[in-house]
């Protein structure tokens, strides 16, 4: 598979059924990645705001009707105390993440994020909390936001209702990107690898639906089973498979920014490091309030320790480089084609 090519979906499907690493792809896609970011990794605090949802994806630990999950959400105060450590570890963006709590208003979101950008106006804001209005997102553009991040988990509405309650819609998430789009956010979608139910031709779809949105940002992860939902019996997704999907993604995306996600890690430390050198350029340490940082569990055993703590950000650093990188100082914007 070449940089810059549109492969046919068989060709597309022939790479996702492979059940080994390829050393040739990830060469590739290295080899793409450092073409437009050079051997640069871009480093993000991830803060997670809250662990309410109103949601209930059936693959989702937070989901609203897990009566085991623990509940917190952070104060305004709480979580600028948060930005200044990260400002004085290095970090020049942060990532509010959340569920979609309906507490946090969009009055709340907007001083939040303009008292972010007030005080560190060298940083970027990143936002992660769901399905808004356009009105909403309009308005937390206009306080400073300067991403928002939505995966799309499936474009294929089929499996889209095998995950998600009747009261979730496909369309209305689709809608919510291009709206964001338009409105002038770097975007960023993505989905799970082996969630339940999902097929070959699902993960095509995936990389199809990609091409027509063109996000500046694409995140994917395996699928991990959480304890506490209706998919706790189902077997996780595979991590080789998403290094594969990662150097695709890079070869079809060659100026996305894209990450080695959290989940990859909780499954193996290794596969972050194989993710990296097979074309991901970003990483998303945890911000977190360590009192309240395992109540954000997502699925089972998600790591919030060790590398994926922002306060190990040198070790983070030392590992980047043992395997011929460097961890980037700047906000770590996209290189847009036209930029």
């Amino acid at each position: 598979m070449a940089a810059g090519k549109n492969p046919s979906d068989s060709a597309l499907a022939a790479i996702v059924s492979s059940p080994d690493f390829d050393g040739e792809l990830s060469s590739l896609a290295d080899r793409k990645r450092r073409e437009v970011y050079s051997d640069e990794v871009y480093l993000r605090g991830l803060i997670e705001i809250s662990s309410y949802c109103r949601n209930n994806c059936y693959y989702c630990g937070l989901r609203a009707g897990n009566a085991n999950a623990l509940r917190y959400r952070l104060s305004k105060d709480e979580i600028l105390e948060v930005c200044k450590e990260g400002y004085g570890l290095g970090f020049r963006t942060f990532v509010l993440q959340g569920g979609e709590d309906p507490s946090f208003t969009d009055s709340f979101i907007c001083d939040v994020v303009s008292s972010i950008k007030k005080l560190y106006p060298d940083c970027a804001v990143t936002l992660s909390i769901g399905e808004r209005d356009y009105s909403s997102y309009k308005a937390f553009f206009d306080a400073g936001a300067d991403r928002y991040l939505l995966r799309h988990e499936t474009a294929d509405e089929k499996h889209y209702r095998m995950l998600h309650p009747e009261s979730m819609s496909l369309q209305k998430r689709k809608e919510c990107l291009f709206a964001l789009k338009e409105i002038g956010y770097q975007v960023g979608s993505g989905f799970m690898v082996g969630s339940p139910y999902q097929t070959v031709d699902n993960i095509v779809a995936d990389l199809r639906f990609l091409q027509l949105l063109s996000p500046d940002m694409i995140g994917i992860g395996p699928f991990v089973s959480h304890w506490s939902t209706p998919f706790k019996d189902f077997e996780n997704g595979s991590a080789l498979l998403t290094v594969r999907l990662v150097s695709v993604l890079r070869l079809l995306f060659p100026h996305s920014l894209i990450p080695a996600t959290t989940s990859l890690a909780t499954i193996g430390e290794e596969y972050r490091k194989k993710a990296l050198i097979s074309g991901a350029n970003v990483i998303m340490p945890n911000l977190t309030p360590l009192k309240v940082r395992k109540k954000y569990e997502l699925y089972n055993r998600k790591l919030s320790s060790s590398l994926e703590s922002a306060q190990a950000v040198e070790q983070i650093k030392a590992m980047l480089t043992d395997i011929g990188y460097r961890a980037a100082s700047s906000r770590g914007d996209v290189k847009r084609p036209d930029n």
